[in-house]
């Protein structure tokens, strides 16, 4: 497998999809998948997570963490609104997401020390304080320990991260150090590059050039006459059921379609929003209704109206550019928290009337929060960065509907109780998917845990 690791890393994912890629790797593509299965247990839970990125970094205080009776110059214009569950309240722009209070969990303590974004946002990847570059990220850890069995790709990570806010590409596309085995398969890789653009198509399983499903077919029929016709002289893991899953996903329909939002009803599109994020989301859950094991999705909001593109990092509100804060152009709450509230409770009204939210766990988060004390930028106002205290929303798989975790100080600006920091959120989500956290990812199985942290009781 040494071996197949070092060929894969020169290689991108797409390349590894496209049809000319099977005869350079030889038969890589089912030794990926044979890995992929000897590392499921006959009684894994068989979890899903859409992981959902709010770049850049949300403010606690308009959101999950109003905070009513704090002085002005830090609890902002926006008033907390009453939710599903009593004594529980949230920003004013989350209405719908209000109505749901009692399908998800809010952490109101997460803490850590590093207000720099690219730093901040490898270490929500890798759930370490103190991640290596090459830390596998929370997606590839999950892929790796709990493999999707259908003829889909098992993580999938939707609109890539941009700006220079954002962590070294090797953390989040290649695997780490676990290798492009366990790498995602991203799509949006520029800011119209996305499900909410006219004319959007995922090219990914698109063949290479000259290579047709008639020399597909060809050269699967030579590779099946080289396979023993005495079932007794093959290995107990014989490679010929995952070769048939490889040419499943680069010649079959189920990945097609699972990534064609087209197919789905113009009431759907417009109940989650004609937007980046309501789209991608939208393509999030036909994902994992297709079997894909973890998706994640940077929340970039798209423009506004008027808006002339200028970053993904939608949620990075500083007051730059002249768009302030608490403003609606495409850096302001005023846009931003309206489309994520469209958008995430389309999610989870969607996945609970699928019968999917009991198995799906949805995690909403930022790298940090943002200062208590509103600022003054170039030409607007803003909050800056702020790590200290900030806040996360959870819901599915398990998860207790309307439950508030920790809780912050008078102005959102520090823990007051129970903080959680990298470690004991990542290892909060391994538990919540089933997978326990002290599972060992080295090749020994023991030196190296998917977490060193400890889970926060939220069942």
């Amino acid at each position: 497998m040494t071996c197949l690791t070092s060929q894969l890393g020169r290689l991108s994912r797409r390349q590894v999809l496209q049809a000319g890629a099977v005869p350079a790797l030889g038969l890589s593509l089912p030794q990926l998948f044979a890995e992929q299965e000897s590392a499921r247990g006959k009684d894994a839970r068989e979890k899903s997570c859409i992981f959902i990125f709010q770049y850049g970094g949300l403010s606690q205080l308009d959101s999950w963490d109003p905070k009513p009776t704090g002085p002005s110059e830090t609890r902002g214009p926006y008033r907390p609104i009453a939710t599903s569950v009593p004594g529980f309240q949230v920003g004013e722009l989350m209405p719908k997401l209000a109505r749901q209070a009692d399908h998800y969990a809010v952490i109101r303590s997460m803490s850590h020390g590093v207000p720099v974004h690219d730093v901040a946002n490898r270490m929500l990847l890798a759930g370490q304080s103190q991640p290596a570059m090459d830390a596998p990220a929370f997606g590839s850890i999950v892929t790796k320990l709990r493999p999707s069995s259908a003829s889909v790709p098992s993580h999938v990570w939707l609109q890539k991260f941009g700006g220079g806010a954002m962590p070294p590409e090797p953390t989040y596309v290649t695997g780490g150090w676990l290798g492009m085995a366990h790498a995602p398969l991203v799509i949006g890789t520029g800011h119209e590059d996305n499900p909410g653009t006219n004319g959007f198509r995922v090219k990914a399983f698109d063949a290479a050039e000259g290579v047709t499903t008639g020399r597909l077919a060809a050269r699967r029929q030579l590779l099946d006459q080289f396979e023993p016709s005495d079932s007794s002289n093959r290995p107990a893991d014989s490679l010929s059921r995952f070769r048939e899953r490889a040419f499943d996903l680069l010649t079959g329909s189920a990945a097609r379609q699972a990534f064609d939002v087209d197919r789905e009803p113009d009431s759907v599109r417009d109940r989650y929003g004609r937007n980046p994020l309501g789209q991608n989301l939208l393509l999030a859950r036909r994902l994992i209704e297709a079997g894909v094991r973890l998706v994640n999705v940077v929340a970039w909001c798209g423009l506004a109206p008027g808006d002339k593109f200028n970053s993904l990092e939608t949620w990075d509100m500083h007051g730059n550019g002249g768009i302030d804060i608490f403003g609606n152009g495409w850096n302001g709450l005023g846009w931003a928290l309206p489309v994520c509230d469209i958008a995430v409770s389309a999610l989870l009204d969607d996945l609970q009337q699928r019968g999917l939210l009991d198995q799906t766990l949805v995690v909403l988060v930022g790298e940090f929060g943002r200062t208590p004390r509103i600022s003054r930028g170039a030409s607007a106002i803003g909050r800056d960065h702020w790590p200290n205290c900030y806040s996360a929303m959870l819901a599915g798989a398990g998860v207790r509907g309307g439950t508030v975790y920790g809780s912050s100080d008078v102005q959102a600006a520090y823990v007051k109780d129970r903080p959680v920091s990298p470690e004991d959120f990542s290892a909060t989500l391994f538990h919540t998917l089933g997978i326990p956290p002290e599972t060992g990812i080295s090749p020994d199985s023991f030196s190296v845990r998917a977490s060193g942290g400890r889970p926060i009781d939220l069942s």
